[in-house]
């Protein structure tokens, strides 16, 4: 059996940024989970650092991903249908677990200690909510919302109604290729 993880197979693309953003570490890890998840490309919005600072992107994701460093939002150009989702924690906002990804997406956060402002609101086709009680890190968040779109809009075998999950048998000639379940010992 192979250690090496399947990339996420992806229908359609997608994007992630934040806007105002300060903190390098914080830019840089969700850039990793951006390579790592699959993005077409990553970007910021008025961010008070520099793309190659953000040493925390371990995998090197700008070198594989193009990121934007957009000054002000008047300066974002998204590809064309492409939806721009805001995540926000404002009680408008729909939550996460009930949100069906566009096809065509730019997921943008904001920054540390703060919100989307008024402006990046009104130009989001949709805003939606990580149900947690208060806000958590952007990195993380950023992370979550791409997890959920790889998750809904991917190509993975439906959950078991129990727990646990299900394998497919290695050798399908030796039991027909029947989809087995794990059973507890």
């Amino acid at each position: 059996m192979s250690t090496t993880p399947a990339p996420p197979v992806n229908r359609g693309y997608f994007a992630i940024g934040a806007e105002r953003i300060s903190k390098s570490l914080n830019v840089g890890n969700l850039m990793r989970s951006a390579h790592g998840f699959g993005a077409s490309f990553t970007f910021t919005v008025g961010a008070t650092y520099q793309g190659r600072e953000a040493h925390s992107d371990t995998s090197k994701g700008v070198q594989h991903l193009p990121h934007y460093n957009w000054v002000r939002i008047e300066d974002m150009v998204l590809p064309q249908d492409c939806r721009l989702v805001g995540i926000e924690l404002i009680d408008e906002a729909i939550e996460l677990p009930s949100f069906r990804h566009p096809l065509r997406a730019a997921y943008v956060l904001g920054p540390e200690r703060g919100s989307l402002s008024v402006e990046m609101l009104a130009r989001c086709d949709y805003t939606v909510k990580i149900p947690t009680t208060f806000c958590i890190n952007v990195a993380m968040a950023g992370a979550i919302v791409m997890y959920d779109r790889v998750r809904s809009l991917g190509r993975f075998a439906a959950r078991p109604v129990s727990e646990g999950g299900l394998i497919v048998d290695p050798e399908p000639h030796v039991q027909g290729g029947r989809v087995i379940r794990r059973e507890d010992p």
